[in-house]
């Protein structure tokens, strides 16, 4: 059996989650794991993080309602990130937008290709 204790956390008890779109493959958002948030997540199917700024567990759409419906979480070679590949409702991002990556660099120049969703 997985034990969220297996993987490999920074100095803080933390390890990088990526969100990535199951069905489309669009990477939708990072965000903070520990290993009580990768436990929750599992058990619930609800995709949960830590909030470096709160201090707290951040259920993903509990108060926003763009909920992050687990299908399946991957660990990379090194066990220290995550890949989370969710059903997302509404924006991932707390700008209003699909994903958190909107601005891309082109020529030097940054270019917001995004715009917050209606």
């Amino acid at each position: 059996m997985f034990d969220p204790l297996s993987l490999k956390y920074d100095a803080a008890g933390l390890l990088p989650a990526i969100a990535q779109d199951a069905d489309s493959g669009e990477v939708l958002m990072m965000a903070w794991m520990n290993a009580d948030a990768v436990a929750q997540t599992l058990r619930t199917g609800r995709v949960t993080y830590w909030s470096r700024s709160r201090q707290a567990f951040w259920i993903k759409g509990e108060s926003s309602g763009h909920v992050q419906e687990l299908v399946e979480m991957r660990v990379d070679c090194d066990r220290d990130c995550l890949l989370v590949l969710v059903r997302q409702t509404g924006p991932a991002c707390h700008t209003n937008r699909r994903s958190c990556f909107y601005t891309a660099l082109r020529d030097g120049a940054e270019v917001e290709i995004m715009a917050p969703m209606g």
